[in-house]
């Protein structure tokens, strides 16, 4: 049975594997921010009283920063399509198990614990309760006081 929609509201659908990326903010999320945010200044520093020449530091910082830039650049060139795939076939298996193995078992047994916990509750209801309430009849005449003797 199909549903009818007035004309000023339209569906959308949106297919998640087409969506746009954005080229310009590549961790939305900041899930890498306190991680690999490495710059020449985290990593090599001269204290007072020991500086290098001061063309050493500068060329010393380029050549740290565009090796860097161009090593990050070649690696994710070689290996960023293949580390997708691995990482896209893992998550895929992830959430495969996850949809039909953990939640179906999960389900499984909060079925079958359902019976042993009205069981459980039985027997301490039959059991425990009375005893319980006989020592709290046995006990309850029992008073203490107490006296500060000087």
């Amino acid at each position: 049975m199909e549903q009818e929609y007035p004309s000023n509201e339209k569906k959308i659908v949106r297919d998640s594997h087409t969506k746009e990326i954005d080229l310009i903010n590549r961790d939305p999320k900041q899930i890498n921010e306190d991680v690999i945010k490495v710059d020449f200044e985290d990593v090599i520093a001269e204290p007072d009283g020991t500086h290098s020449l001061d063309g050493v530091w500068k060329v010393s910082y380029t050549t740290f920063t565009v090796s860097k830039y161009w090593c990050y650049r070649v690696l994710s060139a070689i290996f960023g399509i293949p580390m997708a795939l691995i990482w896209g076939f893992l998550f895929a298996c992830i959430s495969f198990c996850h949809v039909w193995a953990v939640v179906p078992c999960i389900k499984s047994y909060m079925i079958e614990i359902q019976c042993v916990s009205r069981i459980y509750s039985l027997c301490i209801q039959t059991f425990c309760d009375p005893f319980y309430e006989a020592l709290g009849k046995v006990f309850s005449s029992i008073r203490v006081a107490l006296r500060k003797e000087v």
